[in-house]
């Protein structure tokens, strides 16, 4: 079992995983981007994604432990030394294993749903966390599927990723343009619940157990108009204190699980 070693920090290899990790542009160009953590790398390759190289620092992980953890034949170990490692990991609490994975495609035409669809859709969220939050949401209500509209972040972003703690891989996801998902849900026939509070009723008096997209925007600028001219139903949380709006992944979450109690009691 001999693995490859990198020790200095003018490696190529070096300089593409520091990319990988710090620029967008670099991950769409080279369709790989960088995974740190355990547990995440193994939610990635549970979802299906191709992992092709493991760096790791044995000061950390041992190259025994690690055969263990992916026994996966064709995986590549590489050994990095102390300085290299620090360099190229992101995290601070890291457990000295950091994945080379190959980025899956993410458009509508991938998208394989169930006859009876529950969807999530974000239009424009910006911040990783929100994102990172969103998913976990998802995840736990299991969704069918997470669509981000007007995407403003690519997916792969190291804190996207370390804010929705992996359920990245674990969730089914597109992204697309708003008028594209518009054109998608119409023809797929699934019923579009907008959270927007102008011509609103209140959330939990709809009917979720059909074909359903719950649809949220930004705290900052809410959903665009697009969406109130397509919605089956303008929907709203009703809210009780001074101020009139939530985290957006809060209030993803009252939707979704209100649709999912619905279809759990069918």
């Amino acid at each position: 079992m001999s693995h490859k070693h990198i020790s200095s920090l003018q490696n190529p290899t070096v300089k593409l995983l520091l990319q990988l990790q710090e620029k967008s542009r670099a991950r769409r160009r080279e369709g790989y981007f960088i995974i740190e953590g355990i547990r995440e790398i193994q939610l990635a390759l549970q979802g299906g994604y191709t992992i092709k190289t493991l760096y790791y620092l044995e000061e950390l992980v041992s190259a025994v432990a690690l055969e263990e953890l992916f026994s996966e034949s064709t995986i590549e170990k590489v050994s990095l030394s102390k300085d290299v490692y620090q360099k190229v990991a992101y995290r601070g609490g890291t457990e000295g294993v950091i994945a080379f994975a190959k980025a899956k495609k993410t458009t509508l035409q991938e998208l394989k749903l169930p006859e009876n669809p529950l969807l999530l859709i974000a239009e424009a969220p910006e911040k990783p966390g929100n994102i990172g939050a969103l998913l976990r949401t998802a995840d736990a209500a299991h969704v069918d599927a997470v669509i981000i509209a007007n995407p403003k972040t690519d997916l792969y972003n190291p804190n996207i990723i370390r804010s929705s703690v992996g359920c990245v891989f674990t969730t089914t996801i597109a992204m697309a343009s708003t008028d594209e998902v518009i054109s998608f849900l119409k023809n797929k026939g699934i019923e579009i619940y907008s959270a927007i509070l102008q011509e609103a009723q209140s959330y939990h008096v709809q009917d979720y157990t059909k074909p359903t997209a719950i649809v949220v925007g930004t705290e900052a600028t809410g959903l665009t108009e697009a969406w109130r001219d397509v919605s089956t139903q303008n929907i709203k949380i009703p809210m009780r204190g001074v101020i009139d709006s939530m985290n957006v992944s809060v209030a993803a979450g009252i939707l979704i699980f209100e649709a999912r109690r619905q279809r759990d009691f069918k």
